[in-house]
């Protein structure tokens, strides 16, 4: 899914995107990005505790992400509540700018789903080149 969110972002001309995988990014390179998205399976029911100890470490260092775009994505089995809990993160902590909803496909995502990660990356990216153009 991560991939196919990347792939859609980049097909959006002037928009520099960088693919991270789990959990690489540092609360200063957050802090840095226009805008980030965060794909996070649901696991029991709950986001995975690289996430949280990522917002835990950008809220300690004081890392601002005000008005920062935001997006969120995940899989899931049952229930899909982590992309919705990282969202919720995102405004009520760190006062981001969203995009709701967050794209939740159940399961492991067919070629239609792949291309909703496609279509949810590009739409961010389009939302980051409409701000930078103002």
């Amino acid at each position: 899914m991560a991939r196919a969110v990347f792939e859609g972002a980049k097909e959006v001309q002037e928009i520099d995107s960088t693919l991270k995988i789990d959990f690489e990014a540092t609360p200063e390179e957050l802090g840095e990005a226009d805008a980030f998205i965060v794909g996070m399976p649901t696991y029991h029911r709950d986001m995975t505790r690289s996430i949280k100890t990522l917002f835990e470490d950008t809220a300690s260092k004081g890392v601002s992400l005000k008005e920062k775009i935001g997006a969120t994505f995940g899989s899931y089995g049952w229930s899909g509540e982590a992309p919705n809990m990282i969202l919720e993160i995102m405004v009520k902590r760190f006062e981001m700018n969203v995009i709701h909803p967050p794209l939740r496909i159940k399961n492991k995502p067919n070629e239609k789903g792949l291309e909703e990660c496609r279509n949810f990356g590009k739409k961010v990216a389009e939302k980051i080149r409409t701000r930078t153009l103002k």
